[in-house]
């Protein structure tokens, strides 16, 4: 068996998709109150065992229910939300919550693939370099990346590095994450944006190295991830943290530019003031140093914005199933 966490969520059904893609059905769906919400569709073409509460999860660990019976675990579950304050649910439901799924992995012998983020890097100014021994030095701008380096950090103080496999992720995009509100991306948000109005709003820049629309993110879809997820899964001697990302920065323009381009509509956008609150946490550049997955042997080809965002509005957002 195997088990998806957040297996409702974005990245996690994704992950149930390339899992049945191989052929693989007996899957353990994990998420938190996903029956009957909007994420629930993201599992109506897919193909699994039986679904779980997030809590109830916890409850058949501790009985032994599932003992001797787990492969591998695919822990995507998380609250995401960078604007979530809450340190003390982030550290329940983030951070201690993957420790004891860690645990459970390492009695059992199990495969663990844990997601962390990017948000761990903070504003960038120490780079965005995997190699364990910055880890520590790491400043996050919010709670949600702290509670993903509170992890990162747990595996590493505990010598685990080289027992399990965690994925820093940079700005994924693609199907199935139309379940997210304000969190979606802004292919997706800017997708309704430009059918709608036949415009796309930017945030102005407020350094003056960077131009209005110029700020630049590490964009990568989704379905470049998983296929990453699932070679370091078919390749269970490499271990450690890794960045996953497209290993380059493409700016905002850019991905309007590919959107506007795959939507055949003449390009206009609009720059617009941004909210006072989020300045002081603005990213304006992220790019995954990609040296250290490489080195490990992984040839996952991550396309750029122009190919993904193609994919994702022909494939998915122009139709009217956008389900994978």
């Amino acid at each position: 068996m195997i088990i998806v966490t957040g297996g409702a969520g974005f990245i996690g059904s994704v992950m149930v998709w390339r899992l049945n893609e191989a052929g693989i059905k007996d899957i353990l769906v994990v998420d938190q109150k996903a029956e009957g919400s909007p994420k629930w569709s993201n599992l109506k073409k897919r193909r699994y065992t039986a679904y779980l509460e997030s809590d109830a999860l916890l409850s058949e660990i501790a009985s032994g229910k599932l003992s001797g019976k787990v492969e591998a675990v695919f822990h995507m579950g998380a609250c995401s939300s960078t604007t979530e304050m809450d340190t003390a649910y982030l550290r329940e439901n983030n951070s201690l919550y993957s420790e004891r799924i860690a645990e459970f992995c390492l009695r059992e012998g199990a495969y663990l693939c844990y997601a962390s983020s990017a948000a761990t890097y903070g504003d960038g100014e120490r780079g965005f370099d995997d190699r364990d021994e910055l880890t520590p030095g790491l400043k996050p701008l919010n709670p949600y990346g702290r509670s993903k380096l509170d992890f990162d950090r747990w595996v590493l103080d505990h010598g685990h590095e080289n027992r399990l496999t965690g994925l820093r992720f940079f700005n994924v995009y693609g199907p199935n994450e139309y379940h997210k509100d304000t969190m979606r991306s802004l292919v997706n948000k800017g997708y309704e944006q430009v059918r709608d109005t036949g415009r796309l709003r930017l945030f102005k820049s407020y350094r003056p190295e960077y131009p209005d629309g110029g700020q630049r993110r590490d964009f990568v879809y989704v379905k470049d991830v998983v296929e990453a997820m699932w070679w370091l899964y078919r390749n269970p001697g490499v271990k450690g943290i890794y960045n996953i990302g497209a290993g380059r920065a493409q700016s905002w323009n850019e991905l309007a530019a590919a959107l506007f381009t795959a939507m055949d509509r003449p390009l206009n956008v609009e720059y617009i003031d941004m909210p006072e609150s989020i300045r002081g946490q603005y990213q304006y550049f992220t790019m995954a140093d990609m040296t250290k997955l490489r080195k490990a042997g992984c040839t996952t080809d991550f396309r750029p914005v122009e190919g993904g965002v193609s994919d994702y509005v022909r494939n998915y957002l122009s139709k009217p199933d956008p389900y994978l």
